[in-house]
């Protein structure tokens, strides 16, 4: 039986893979944030995590806009880098986990979720500039990475992200397959890059949304995309793709312990990192 022994929710940015490659891990500027997924790498590995379904937007690298999808899926063997512009990232291709993915596919379509599988895919930030934090570049966690589209109206509603969370668990509950599961969420937290509110970001809304997500996420599910923009900029809206991770471990155990949570803001992006770990319910003792 396939387990999930876990949630994780990160924010991506291209400056964590810069600062990555340019060997930043002990800079000032740099060194709390790049401890801080440590713990979590630790957990991943003492774990024996075979496999991660990581939702995540791409940024026009995998998709163009002439043929944008609202859920994508990679089912590969082999998932290449994408070329941002600069080359490539110097990584191995990342190996997928097709058998599995395919079996998540077929659940997710019974479930209504129109999916565009790819079976040639490349990662762009979305995933790779927390990929490297969360394990060896050797890779030894197989990837199933899910897209979903917060760039070009219209856009799924963070109910739907929500719904997409709990039918994920649901599949992973109920999987036959020998799998040791992780679902990882990206995206956020509040930032705006452009317009007049170049550069707002709002420390306090991202520790709340934290809150909530661990403790009353149904309330972030309810909000609008209004809602979240209002809070933490325009390109905030990313941060509803956390509530996936969330709803998949809603489904399967009703508590969880905290693995990590962190928040930093020192720059023009909220970074922001939780791991939440699945509790086993209790074995009714023997009478």
């Amino acid at each position: 039986m396939a387990e999930l022994i876990g949630a994780i929710g990160s924010s991506h940015a291209p400056s964590i893979s810069f600062a990555f490659d340019a060997g930043h891990q002990e800079k000032q500027e740099w060194k709390p944030f790049f401890e801080s997924y440590k713990p979590v790498h630790d957990w991943l590995k003492q774990k024996n995590v075979t496999t991660m379904i990581v939702i995540y937007n791409d940024h026009l690298n995998q998709f163009q806009f002439d043929a944008y999808p609202t859920f994508a899926m990679g089912i590969a063997k082999q998932l290449n880098i994408a070329d941002e512009g600069i080359g490539a990232r110097n990584f191995a291709s990342v190996p997928g986990a097709p058998d599995f993915g395919w079996e998540l596919a077929k659940s997710l379509v019974n479930d209504e979720f129109d999916l565009t599988i790819c079976q040639e895919m490349e990662l762009d930030h979305g995933v790779m500039s927390v990929l490297p934090l969360l394990m060896p570049p050797s890779w030894p966690i197989r990837i199933i990475p899910i897209h979903v589209n917060v760039l070009r109206e219209p856009l799924p509603t963070p109910m739907r992200c929500w719904k997409l969370g709990q039918s994920i668990g649901r599949f992973i509950k109920n999987s036959a397959c020998n799998e040791r599961v992780v679902v990882a969420s990206t995206g956020g937290l509040s930032h705006q890059i452009h317009g007049d509110n170049f550069g707002f970001v709002n420390p306090e809304w991202d520790n709340r949304f934290m809150d909530l997500l661990m403790h009353e996420p149904e309330i972030l599910a309810q909000a609008t995309h209004e809602d979240y923009i209002y809070r933490g900029g325009l390109e905030s809206v990313e941060m509803m793709l956390w509530l996936t991770m969330r709803g998949a471990l809603s489904e399967t155990s009703e508590s969880f312990n905290e693995i990590q949570r962190f928040y930093w803001a020192p720059m023009l992006t909220g970074y922001g990192l939780l791991a939440l770990e699945a509790e086993k319910p209790a074995t009714p003792a023997s009478k």
